[in-house]
């Protein structure tokens, strides 16, 4: 599984193909994420949380915080004590 960072969008691929992702938009120092998507024959695999690690990783790096408006991003940070410190408070 290959991962892909562009236009606002982190990009789960394999062979070229979209299989998952998760959208944001920036506003300022904070990445409102609004959207994750997993193709049904990759759902139960963990793609999407990785796919929030990544945006994790990525707000770290640009020192910026994320507002989780969509519902599963909002729970996998909620039960990841370690994505915690990006929060928008």
């Amino acid at each position: 599984m290959d991962f892909k960072h562009e236009n606002n969008k982190f990009s789960a691929l394999e062979n070229s193909e979209e299989l998952a992702f998760l959208s944001y938009i920036p506003h300022g120092d904070v990445l409102t994420v609004d959207h994750t998507e997993v193709s049904p024959k990759l759902e139960g695999q963990g793609i999407g949380k990785k796919l929030v690690a990544q945006v994790v990783d990525y707000a770290r790096s640009e020192n910026k915080t994320i507002d989780p408006q969509c519902p599963f991003a909002k729970s996998v940070i909620e039960k990841t004590p370690e994505f915690q410190d990006v929060l928008a408070k």
